[in-house]
């Protein structure tokens, strides 16, 4: 199991950039995917993108291919999600969630919310 903090949520402007922060921390993660997901007012949470933590393969969602990456910082134990080009369909709360390989989105942290406004 992991511990998945994130940071980094806030109001911004149609057409701003922010970039969201999960710190990891917990048991080796090297065989994990991280990932992000939202979950907007009165819709189910929705995948986002994610990253292979040893390899760095990224994989996005239609909707913020282009506009959002994913990456993470070994040094740091960090996955950060950049997203640019917000939106105010990109308005929702965002969630760092973490797996192992093959298994299922166990671990989540507490959600950070991204308020954008046209």
């Amino acid at each position: 199991q992991v511990q998945l903090v994130e940071s980094g949520g806030g109001l911004v402007q149609a057409g701003g950039s922010l970039r969201l922060s999960c710190a990891v921390s917990g048991r080796s993660f090297s065989n994990y995917i991280m990932g992000w997901f939202r979950q907007a007012p009165g819709k189910e949470r929705e995948f986002v993108a994610r990253v292979t933590w040893s390899s760095g393969y990224t994989y996005y969602a239609d909707s913020v291919k282009g506009r959002f990456t994913i990456s993470r910082d070994n040094a740091k134990n960090t996955v950060y999600l950049q997203m640019n080009s917000l939106n105010p369909e990109d308005t929702a709360v965002y969630y760092c969630a973490a797996k192992r390989l093959g298994g299922s989105w166990d671990d989540w942290g507490q959600g950070t919310q991204v308020t954008v406004s046209s």
